[in-house]
């Protein structure tokens, strides 16, 4: 199945067709098309393949990047302070931007060495976010590779084409 397609699957057919990955985690996405142009975003949070949480939402003028970042942020949003979690996103810039970059930026004024952060006013929100909840963990996950929940959190980010806006 082509990656295209699997944007179209709803909540329950993205059920009944994945099965592997993590059962237990937060996963996000973001989504639009054209790119910039109409976006939406969506997290799932499930403990043992129950859905303890999930939301969405849309942009009608965005990036697909800003829709990446929105997930996180309202996923982090949704963690309380003290819970200890594994946040799943299968966009490597937002994981990279997190993980990686984020403290130098901030060391040095929120200034790259190559030129301007694109997206900071959500970079700045999401690292915040991040420092305020320590013991949720970020990492990468491959993006359509039939991972359960990273497709769940994909058809959530992309109802806005199903549904409309």
């Amino acid at each position: 199945m082509a990656a295209r397609d699997a944007a179209f699957l709803t909540l329950e057919q993205v059920l009944q067709r994945h099965h592997s990955g993590p059962v237990t985690g937060v996963f996000t996405d973001g989504s639009c098309d054209p790119n910039p142009g109409p976006g939406g975003w969506g997290f799932v949070w499930v403990e043992e393949n129950e859905i303890i949480e999930q939301k969405c939402g849309f942009d009608p003028d965005t990036t697909n990047n800003r829709m990446e970042l929105t997930a996180l942020i309202e996923a982090y949003r949704g963690v309380p302070r003290d819970t200890v979690v594994t946040v799943y996103c299968d966009s490597q810039l937002c994981v990279n931007t997190l993980n990686q970059w984020a403290a130098g930026w901030e060391r040095r004024g929120w200034k790259r060495k190559t030129g301007p952060i694109k997206n900071l006013d959500l970079v700045k929100e999401l690292y915040a976010l991040a420092g305020d909840r320590p013991l949720i963990t970020l990492k990468w996950i491959r993006a359509h590779s039939s991972s359960r929940w990273n497709e769940y959190a994909d058809a959530l980010a992309t109802t806005y084409l199903r549904e409309g806006s």
